[in-house]
Formats: C-alpha cells, sequence, structure tokens
C-alpha cells in the first residue's frame, strides 16, 4: 500500500460565514499534527455573505461555483485539491471531507493517515452532536438511535463531515455525484464496488457537527432533527 505524502481537505460552504471559522481552525490544528503538506479547499456555492473572506484569513483555498448542489460542491473543491498536488501521485494524496458547521478534532488526520497506513482506501468516520440548548431532548433521541447502528468493530454510518478517501480510489470511483443530497452514501458504495479496495469504519476521531434544524443541503442530519422535534415538540 503506497504511503500518504500529501492531504486535501475540501468543505463546501453557502453562506457560512459564521461557523466556517472554527471549522478551518480545527482543521488547522489537525493539520499540524501530521507531517506530510495539507492543503485546505472551501468550495464556496453561491456566496452571498463574507464566506470568502473568512477563507482568505484563514489561508486556505476558495473555490466559487453557483450549483446549489453539494455533491458539485465537492467535487469542484476536490478537483481544485488535486490540481494543487498535482506533483503527488493520486495513490499518495488522501481526500479528507468535512462540513462548514463542524469541528474535527486535532487527531482527526492524524487517525485517518493511520487507517490508511492500514490500507484502507476509505474511511468512514462518525459523528457527535453538542448539548444544545432547546434541542437537547431531541439531540438525546438523535443519539440513542444513532447508538443503535454503531457496533464494537465498526457502523453502519457514511457522513460526508467525517470522509477519507485515497485520491486514486475517488477517481476510479468518479468522484462525488453531482446530487443534491447523499452523495457520501454514492461515493462510499462506488468505492466499495472496486476489486481490491478496503473500506474501514471507525469510531475513533468523532466530528463535532452542529445540531441545527435548517441546514444547506435538502436531506441530511439537520432533516433528522427536524423530523425528531416534529414527532417531539420541543418541552413536551
Amino acid at each position: 500500500m503506497s504511503t500518504i505524502e500529501a492531504v486535501a481537505v475540501v468543505v463546501p460552504a453557502r453562506d457560512e460565514e459564521a461557523l466556517l471559522p472554527d471549522c478551518l481552525e480545527s482543521v488547522r490544528v489537525a493539520a499540524g499534527a501530521v507531517d506530510v503538506p495539507v492543503v485546505t479547499v472551501v468550495a464556496l456555492d453561491s456566496c452571498v455573505d463574507d464566506t470568502a473572506a473568512v477563507v482568505a484569513r484563514a489561508g486556505a483555498i476558495g473555490v466559487p461555483l453557483r450549483s446549489g448542489r453539494v455533491g458539485a460542491a465537492r467535487a469542484a473543491g476536490t478537483r481544485a485539491a488535486l490540481d494543487a498536488l498535482a506533483g503527488v501521485a493520486p495513490q499518495r494524496v488522501w481526500v479528507a471531507s468535512t462540513d462548514a458547521d463542524s469541528r474535527v478534532p486535532a487527531g482527526w488526520l492524524r487517525h485517518h493517515l493511520a487507517l490508511a497506513a492500514a490500507g484502507a482506501d476509505l474511511v468512514l468516520g462518525v459523528v457527535e452532536l453538542p448539548d444544545d440548548g432547546g434541542l437537547l431532548d431531541v439531540v438525546r433521541t438523535w443519539r440513542r438511535a444513532y447508538a443503535r447502528l454503531v457496533r464494537p468493530d465498526g457502523h453502519e454510518h457514511v457522513h460526508a463531515a467525517n470522509l477519507g478517501v485515497r485520491a486514486s480510489a475517488y477517481l476510479a470511483a468518479g468522484g462525488w455525484a453531482d446530487v443534491a443530497a447523499h452523495e457520501d452514501r454514492l461515493l462510499a458504495q462506488a468505492v466499495a464496488a472496486l476489486p481490491g479496495r478496503r473500506v474501514v469504519t471507525t469510531v475513533g476521531a468523532p466530528v463535532a457537527t452542529s445540531a441545527r434544524v435548517l441546514a444547506r443541503a435538502p436531506h441530511g442530519l439537520a432533516a433528522d432533527l427536524r423530523a425528531l422535534a416534529a414527532e417531539r415538540p420541543l418541552g413536551a
């Protein structure tokens, strides 16, 4: 298995000036914990706020586009990141994906690269939600449901907020699909279908993501929380 020589961190964002600074700071800390170059790219999808300025201040690469589809945004960001790392063979590049409303732990990239060194081509991690004020009951209900799909030897979750893939496997699988939702599951299925590729699920280095019920993607965690809130009205 080829040693990873560079990392590309890709983050899609649409009007995320409030939450993106914490995300990029957490990525900066995680990048400092590994001994290979890390390129961070933010796909600026139809932004009309100061998200681009946040990216510039963080020293990340901003890629503007207008698609409204998170799969297209991740694909554009990944393409730009791989272009920036064109001098490194794809089998030696690790593409790490997270979200603008998320914060990765300090050991996130170190954990991914350790799994890559052990032979992983795709790493599927888990997320966690903070205790968030009025949503506390909903978050606790979500946690119980989430835990049912976690086993001692892995889990059944797929989150683009905590996903890593070897660039050669990413390219062979066709990359992120140009869809509005579930691009993470489609990529995971495509990589898993490739001959000889190893998919690893891990509960190590969970990514903290926001418990907001209004998000940019039409489906996903925010939609799950909205459904739980509807079933169990806040304060009930």
